[in-house]
């Protein structure tokens, strides 16, 4: 539901715009706010449910975020959407991280690699499904549509959590208020100066600001993290070579593949003329696959999935980036799409998985929290710095070869981040996988 939503926006967004007639700036806050007030509170709302109990507090979260699509669905103008999306900010912040501790609580050895496999299979797949659902909920009803399905999920999973989950222990102490200070400001800070970039440029003293404030906030709070009993953001979570590697590739995977989803629909609209609904189909080769792929992965899990994931998505994003004028969807968009899809579907469960590995469960919120701020800052970074890439490209060209050449220089830009991602896949997280699974190392950090 919740990265559903995140997808949904993009075949929207013209609907959205002439139904609320929002000027550009505006437009583009009905994304930013939502991006902003998830990725500023994920570790702050990630920690609170080690403290508070995580079901509670998952159930509070989809509150939050089904009366907030209920608001989004019925708003009347363009400040009212945009507020209703900050809220749904709030809710996705508490669902996301919330929901993976409780599997990886639940869980454990070789079912818990399988539940987080299905967990992250779902996440890739919710994302390639919502340009489908998106698409069609908008052609043939309405954008508020997409928005309003959340609700009755939400009830139903609210109704259901009380029957399947039990409730997690609460943790005794002082709260972290500084460290909750810190993060929320600190990382809201730096998503504020990454989204404010495409439209002011990176050297506009607006984003150099908020960058630098995020930076010194954040290394503020690293320095505090560091002495209290109770941190928002346990440094021991990082001892991991494997865990902080998951963080790194994770931020630049997601960075790639947010520009995959962004532009390849602008290609799919405004290069081959294809409707939202057209375009959501046009998607269908890589959710199928995904799909596919994504039902083996429980069975298979492992560090080599990982690479071979990495390394088919890489494939497809430089295939796709070579896109001409004169190719065709079937030829040189499809098939790509297949690679990308195989990838995706064998690279996010064991990414996940990485990213909690030897995890203690005091500290399954946290660790939840961090696999989710890799993947929502890695989506804002990789947006506002491909989105910067190919700002001045295709400028000197008319319609649909305008649109390529802008396309095509995005999505290399994909690619290159999908290298380096690749390269910290094999020199860092597949050798310290390994190492742990022959148990020359523990499998929990030291306290």
């Amino acid at each position: 539901m919740v990265l559903l939503d995140n997808s949904v926006i993009f075949t929207g967004l013209p609907s959205i715009r002439s139904g609320l007639e929002l000027s550009p700036a505006a437009l583009s806050w009905v994304q930013d706010a939502y991006t902003l007030v998830f990725g500023g509170l994920l570790l702050l709302a990630s920690r609170a449910g080690d403290i508070v109990g995580r079901r509670r507090l998952f159930r509070i979260g989809l509150a939050i975020f089904g009366t907030a699509s209920l608001l989004i669905g019925l708003a009347p103008a363009g400040w009212w959407m945009i507020a209703a999306r900050a809220v749904q900010g709030i809710g996705a912040a508490i669902v996301a991280p919330t929901s993976l501790a409780l599997i990886t609580t639940y869980f454990d050895g070789e079912a818990r690699n399988k539940a987080i496999a299905w967990y992250a299979a779902t996440a890739g797949i919710g994302a390639s499904l919502g340009l489908l659902v998106g698409g069609a909920l908008t052609e043939w009803i309405s954008w508020r549509a997409a928005f309003l399905v959340n609700v009755p999920i939400a009830v139903a999973v609210i109704a259901w959590s009380r029957t399947v989950l039990v409730e997690t222990p609460r943790r005794t102490g002082r709260f972290d208020v500084i460290g909750a200070v810190g993060a929320t400001l600190g990382m809201g800070a730096v998503i504020f100066g990454i989204i404010e970039s495409p439209e002011t440029g990176w050297g506009s003293a607006r984003v150099q600001i908020a960058l630098a404030l995020g930076a010194v906030l954040l290394i503020g709070l690293v320095v505090h993290e560091g002495r209290v009993q109770q941190p928002i953001l346990p440094l021991r979570l990082f001892r991991s070579r494997e865990r902080s590697g998951a963080y790194t590739a994770r931020l630049l995977y997601l960075g790639a593949m947010i520009g995959f989803f962004y532009f390849t629909t602008q290609l799919l609209q405004d290069g081959f003329g294809f409707s939202p609904l057209q375009a959501g189909l046009g998607f269908l080769p890589m959710t199928l696959v995904n799909f596919v792929v994504a039902l083996m992965v429980p069975r298979l899990s492992n560090e080599t999935l990982l690479a071979t994931g990495t390394a088919l998505t890489l494939a497809g994003m430089a295939w796709l980036s070579r896109i001409d004028t004169l190719d065709t969807y079937l030829v040189d968009v499809a098939l790509p799409m297949i690679l990308v899809g195989a990838g995706q579907g064998l690279a996010f469960g064991p990414l996940t998985n990485a990213g909690i590995a030897g995890v203690d469960s005091a500290d399954a919120g946290a660790a939840s929290g961090l696999v989710n701020t890799a993947h929502q800052l890695g989506m804002a970074l990789g947006l506002g710095v491909l989105v910067a890439l190919s700002a001045n490209t295709g400028s000197n060209l008319d319609g649909p070869a305008a649109v390529t050449d802008h396309v095509g220089t995005a999505l290399t830009g994909g690619t290159v981040l999908l290298v380096v991602a690749l390269v910290v896949v094999l020199t860092v997280i597949v050798p310290a996988a390994r190492h742990r699974s022959s148990g020359s190392a523990p499998l929990r950090p030291a306290p």
